[in-house]
């Protein structure tokens, strides 16, 4: 099958107000078990920052079937796909105790030249043998951009800071959706679950960067859609896509 598996209990931390897992805490949990499962295979950080390379988020897309609860038993599995043109992929599914999927998620990953920060594409990363070929979601994480005839409101400045930065230096990933959450108007957010979120990445911010927070909302028959979007600048640094 070639995944890698873990279990654990939802801790209070990861939780909203009404116990519900929050996006940022899924993409905490996926980065640590796809580093856990690169690493075991022979492609994880130790192995690339031999070269002064490394692994980059690029994209992501997570579908909550349930957002897992606060003191709930779960299964997170991962594998990855390969190599599809620009973007190495893996995905995630978390089960909850019966087997039941709660969360379906893909990623897009880049691997970069920590010094020159430019892309560095080798099809031989990865043995092909450690591929599964199984599809979480049906097709990897789409580009998202702010709707166009919308003009997006400036809801928050944030200034890159201690809690925000990494290992390599620069913004966690899943500190943008931390932020994309806190854009979100406070009564929706905390009261009607994420049914779907996007993100893309794309450009790093890094500590003492002010990054300005932009927010437009759409409404569908049977969802409100939130686009927020954090430049720097000019700059695009993310944008993300919130299905409520």
């Amino acid at each position: 099958m070639n995944k890698y598996i873990q279990k654990s209990i939802v801790p209070c931390y990861d939780t909203d107000l009404a116990w519900r897992m929050k996006p940022a805490s899924f993409m905490n949990m996926a980065q640590e078990i796809a580093n856990l499962h690169a690493s075991e295979l022979g492609f994880g950080y130790d192995d690339l920052i031999t070269s002064r390379t490394a692994w980059v988020l690029s994209r992501m897309n997570m579908k909550f079937v349930r957002a897992p609860k606060w003191r709930e038993a779960i299964s997170l599995a991962t594998w990855h796909k390969g190599l599809e043109r620009l973007f190495y992929l893996r995905d995630f599914v978390i089960s909850d105790a019966g087997g039941n999927p709660l969360v379906l998620a893909t990623s897009s990953w880049l691997v970069i030249d920590l010094d020159t920060r430019k892309l560095v594409r080798d099809p031989n990363i990865m043995d092909e043998s450690t591929m599964c070929s199984e599809n979480a979601t049906d097709a990897p994480a789409a580009k998202v951009q702010m709707p166009k005839g919308v003009a997006p409101e400036l809801v928050m400045q944030h200034k890159v800071a201690y809690s925000d930065v990494d290992l390599n230096g620069h913004t966690n990933n899943a500190m943008y959706m931390h932020w994309a959450m806190d854009a979100v108007d406070y009564a929706m957010a905390s009261s009607m679950p994420v049914k779907e979120a996007t993100i893309n990445f794309n450009h790093e911010t890094r500590a003492g960067e002010n990054v300005s927070i932009y927010r437009a909302v759409a409404e569908d028959v049977d969802c409100i859609r939130v686009f927020v979007e954090g430049k720097v600048g000019d700059i695009s640094a993310f944008c993300v896509e919130l299905v409520f």
